[in-house]
């Protein structure tokens, strides 16, 4: 029978049992493990040790450096370092003057090669060849104004090749001389001189003073005005040099 003072309960319905089973099913869903958000579960101990052991490795090996790198055990036995004096700390060893000044010129070439080959050879049809040219070992002045001023008309062979443009915007003297002692001594040739920077500095000059200064030289020119040696010194080719500036050695 229903009790018309309580709608809601029925005279069936133990009330106390009802609130002990209430109670009994909090408690367990307390004890289960709760879902988390993702990211929001806490580090698991294994990791933690994972990540201990390098923590831990890198520390001692830093503690015990002087016995993981030991000198003695590394360096060969006798072995001695030498310590150059003040005067000969950071800078490059001594060449002789002819190897000096190819070293310089080879790093120049590289700008002439697009046209002359990496063999100084040409291609026989629009760019002559270096190799055994009779202006390229022959007299340096006639060489040094068809570098600087480039050449139009017929080369040493009587051969046209169109018109070679100026290489000499922003040359230096030692720029100038480095790169015709390369060229003087390489893809057969083998003048084994040495056009200096002061050969070069002079040939600058020289060019700037041509009566038709700005325009290609021509056979003809060469012939009548060039047809001679760059004047200054000669340098002995076994003169030992600093290969930055050219100078002797002991000038350092």
């Amino acid at each position: 029978m229903i009790d018309p003072s309580k709608p809601d309960l029925e005279e069936s319905v133990n009330v106390t049992e009802a609130h002990d089973r209430v109670v009994r099913g909090a408690a367990a869903a307390a004890r289960e493990n709760k879902i988390k958000e993702n990211g929001a579960e806490p580090v698991s101990l294994t990791v933690m040790v994972l990540c201990a052991i390098p923590l831990l490795s890198a520390g001692w090996a830093l503690g015990n450096a002087g016995t993981l790198f030991s000198y003695k055990d590394t360096v060969k036995d006798g072995y001695v370092r030498v310590i150059p004096a003040d005067d000969e700390a950071g800078g490059p060893p001594p060449k002789d003057a002819l190897a000096a000044y190819m070293a310089k010129g080879a790093k120049l070439y590289s700008k002439c090669s697009g046209c002359h080959g990496p063999d100084g050879k040409g291609d026989g049809n629009a760019y002559p060849s270096l190799a055994g040219s009779a202006w390229v070992t022959g007299e340096t002045e006639r060489l040094a104004m068809v570098i600087l001023n480039g050449l139009s008309g017929p080369a040493s062979t009587g051969k046209t090749y169109g018109v070679m443009p100026a290489q000499g915007a922003g040359m230096k003297g030692e720029d100038l001389g480095a790169l015709m002692t390369y060229i003087r001594n390489s893809f057969g040739n083998k003048t084994g001189d040495v056009v200096t920077k002061q050969m070069g500095a002079a040939g600058l000059e020289i060019s700037n003073a041509r009566p038709k200064v700005g325009t290609a030289v021509t056979g003809e020119e060469l012939a009548a005005d060039h047809t001679k040696n760059l004047p200054g010194d000669a340098l002995d080719p076994k003169t030992m040099l600093d290969p930055i500036t050219l100078e002797p050695a002991e000038a350092k």
